[in-house]
């Protein structure tokens, strides 16, 4: 909150991490901006990715990992009473839902479904001979659970979005950061492994600045839970 008394202009200087967030996030959207717009009317001789591509398993699961950091950046939005938390909720809110739109537009343009195949089935073998996926469900019952595959993710489970909700205060903002750093740790292996696996261009653009401003994000979500004294 700040310190300004009523009427009071608030101070221009910001605290050094809120100043790499912000290059963070100008940085993004304005590679997101540019490579929104090159890709209308832009003819391309390579075809485009299909419905098994990394491109297109990596479009389908950071629609619904963006789509559940939107949820609970909402929440905790509208209920803290922390500007830091607010200005950095908002941040991750308006940032993800454009991104968010942009792989379903990707499905859309590429003419495949928004849904296929298994949870992080993409990611297996990567150029580097890494395999970044577990083991999806298997008809025996074998293999890793949806349950599981969605923890890989980093995705919360209801109970912890329904406890996140009935929280208030500072331990409504502590179980937000520690949800969505964990959830930003789930994201940047999927676009590590979209940049050794995929070759669309703007797909690629899209995973290195995933990358570079969660990464960013997780050090400064980070520092606020010292400023908040959160429990480990």
């Amino acid at each position: 909150m700040s310190d300004s008394a009523p009427g009071e202009p608030r101070g221009s200087a910001l605290p050094p991490w809120w100043a790499v967030l912000l290059v963070a996030v100008l940085v993004a959207g304005l590679a997101f901006a540019v490579g929104r717009f090159s890709t209308f009317g832009a003819g391309s001789a390579a075809a485009p990715p299909g419905t098994t591509s990394p491109e297109a398993g990596f479009a389908r699961d950071m629609q619904v990992h963006h789509g559940q950091a939107v949820e609970m950046a909402m929440d905790v939005y509208r209920s803290t009473r922390n500007e830091d938390i607010r200005v950095l909720a908002y941040d991750i809110a308006t940032t993800q839902s454009a991104q968010r739109g942009e792989f379903y537009d990707w499905l859309v343009r590429w003419g495949l479904p928004q849904a296929g195949g298994p949870v992080m089935g993409w990611m297996t073998g990567t150029a580097k001979g890494h395999d970044h996926a577990v083991t999806p469900p298997a008809a025996d019952g074998s293999g890793a659970t949806d349950a599981e595959l969605l923890a890989r993710m980093g995705m919360a489970s209801p109970a912890e979005l329904a406890s996140l909700r009935a929280a208030s205060g500072a331990d409504a903002d502590c179980r937000f950061l520690s949800l969505m750093i964990r959830h930003h740790e789930g994201a940047i292996p999927m676009a590590q492994a979209l940049l050794e696996l995929g070759t669309d261009p703007r797909a690629r653009e899209v995973a290195s600045g995933i990358v570079a401003t969660q990464s960013a994000e997780i050090d400064l979500m980070s520092s606020l839970q010292r400023s908040l004294s959160c429990a480990p």
